[in-house]
């Protein structure tokens, strides 16, 4: 019996035992396992607080920067209503240390359009403007060429580019910086010819958003850059942006502008143009609050703060095709981005992207060109901002960053658009081969040099001064002080102006047209290439002499 008794007492002794072994295995399962989770919710929250970026993001960026010769980038990515980054990248301009920071301002140019049409719709919320009112119910003095379009000419029409204006059309009277405000040129409009019918055509221009800025200020009793400022960029919460071109050269953070002159991009000379241009392109910006403004329109005109800053209805007049754009097929090195279908909407573009819907628009300036992205579908965002006028540089970055977030395959952007680039440099040279071929030499003018000298008129643009000093011809825009150049014979009676600031890269021909008594009747100018930006309008001129420089 003592033999069983002892039996049993072990048995229970080791029963015991392996009860407490069940229990600190229990106990040590447990902790193991609040120590994984709380491992794994560590890690999570460490993966949420980091930005989902495409790999090798810094990279990237720095060889966008390289391969294009940009000297700094601003940059600026929201998802499903959050700021992934907002940040700076290389220098403000070259041969100077400082770094651009997300605060950095860079003029965005056109991008500056969805804030007029933006503007103008707070107006139609408030019942003071109707999109479908004729401009003259606001503005009764403003003229377009043709009477009936002055009579029919809407609010909506000043904002989608199918005027009937050819491309760029009076931007003479703009850039480079003239002395015309924009009152003088609401007046001049009425004498610009179009090139197509009314509501026919696309035909991107900057004049009417100038006249859109004069109507927003006869309504709201403000000017454009404060109802832009007060209305829209404060309660957006931009607060290092501003609205004018002229106040660039006030700020402390700000990118010098960049071109490429010779072969070599160097820094411009000047960074600001006259307030004149502001509703087409005045507002100088930076990546923080590029971040916010992307986001309110990615969520239909809210605020932060859950208000409207202008309503659904307003937002999808703006996001919606007004005025269609011929879909063309891309550069064979830029197969991807095929379109299918392309429009204008108030300010904006819409296209679409490997089949999702885009809201986009660029912008450039002397040493600055941008471009803002908008894909609603997917709750995406992408502003590139850039002091150097090389536009595949914003293309291939953006595209990078879109293909990553669409899961899109594979494709070098960079490298594809370096490509596309050196074609385009080719083509140039060809071009501007031809152009010297075809030149007739051993040809002189009909006249002596002082024949060709007066005072010349246009009706839109006003007046032009062709002078004889020491032997030469000069010409001057009157309005314009930077379009002031040297007359270099080219053949017959046609010229090359060859202006003395060589910044604007945007030589002319100049041809005198003999009348019937054998003297100047009128002065016809071309761009001297393709090269030359479409905002140098001189096919647009028509001059005629005013009276002779007796001299």
């Amino acid at each position: 019996m003592r033999y069983k008794k002892t039996i049993s007492q072990n048995g229970m002794k080791i029963k015991a035992k392996l009860d407490s072994f069940k229990v600190a295995a229990a106990f040590l399962a447990i902790f193991i396992f609040l120590l994984v989770s709380s491992a794994v919710q560590a890690q999570t929250r460490k993966a949420a607080a980091r930005p989902n970026l495409p790999p090798d993001f810094d990279g990237l960026v720095a060889r966008v920067l390289k391969t294009f010769e940009v000297p700094g980038l601003s940059l600026a990515i929201v998802k499903d209503g959050q700021v992934l980054l907002a940040r700076g990248y290389g220098v403000k301009k070259l041969g100077q240390p400082d770094p651009v920071d997300s605060r950095t301002l860079f003029g965005i140019a056109s991008n500056s359009k969805v804030f007029t049409a933006v503007a103008l719709g707070m107006l139609v919320d408030e019942g003071r403007i109707r999109w479908e009112a004729p401009v003259i119910d606001y503005l009764p003095e403003f003229q377009m060429f043709d009477p009936t379009v002055s009579r029919e000419i809407t609010v909506r029409d000043l904002l989608c580019h199918r005027c009937g204006l050819g491309l760029g059309a009076g931007d003479l009277m703009l850039w480079p910086a003239s002395d015309l405000n924009r009152k003088e040129i609401l007046r001049r409009v009425r004498y610009i010819k179009p090139a197509s019918s009314f509501r026919t055509t696309y035909a991107y221009n900057n004049i009417m958003f100038v006249v859109a800025g004069e109507l927003l200020e006869r309504v709201s009793g403000m000017r454009w850059e404060d109802f832009v400022r007060e209305k829209i960029q404060k309660k957006v919460g931009m607060e290092w942006s501003n609205t004018s071109c002229a106040l660039v050269e006030r700020e402390e953070n700000v990118a010098w502008p960049h071109v490429p002159l010779e072969g070599k991009v160097v820094p411009v000379r000047t960074l600001y143009l006259t307030e004149n241009v502001n509703p087409a392109g005045g507002i100088n910006s930076c990546a923080e609050d590029m971040a916010r403004w992307m986001l309110v329109l990615l969520n239909n005109g809210k605020l932060a703060d859950g208000s409207q800053l202008v309503s659904e209805r307003v937002m999808n007049a703006i996001t919606s095709i007004v005025t269609p754009i011929p879909v063309s097929k891309p550069a064979p090195e830029l197969a991807p981005a095929a379109v299918n279908f392309n429009g204008y909407g108030l300010g904006l573009r819409i296209r679409d992207y490997r089949r999702y819907k885009v809201l986009t628009h660029t912008g450039g300036l002397e040493g600055y060109v941008s471009q803002v992205w908008l894909m609603p579908e997917i709750g995406l965002g992408v502003t590139v901002l850039t002091n150097q006028e090389s536009t595949a540089a914003f293309a291939a970055l953006t595209n990078q960053i879109v293909d990553y977030y669409l899961k899109a395959p594979k494709f070098d952007w960079v490298e594809a658009y370096a490509r596309f680039s050196e074609r385009n440099a080719r083509r140039s040279k060809e071009e501007l081969d031809k152009i010297y071929a075809s030149r007739k030499k051993d040809t002189r003018p009909s006249l002596p040099l002082q024949e060709y000298a007066g005072l010349y008129g246009d009706a839109w643009y006003g007046e032009v001064e062709i002078r004889e000093e020491g032997g030469r011809l000069t010409i001057r825009f009157k309005h314009s002080p930077e379009l002031y150049g040297q007359l270099e014979h080219w053949h017959y009676d046609t010229f090359v102006a060859r202006w003395f600031d060589r910044e604007l890269r945007a030589d002319a021909f100049v041809t005198f047209n003999l009348d019937q008594e054998g003297k100047v009747g009128e002065v016809k100018m071309l761009p001297f290439s393709s090269d030359v930006d479409f905002s140098y309008d001189y096919q647009d001129l028509l001059l005629k002499p005013v009276l002779k420089d007796k001299k």
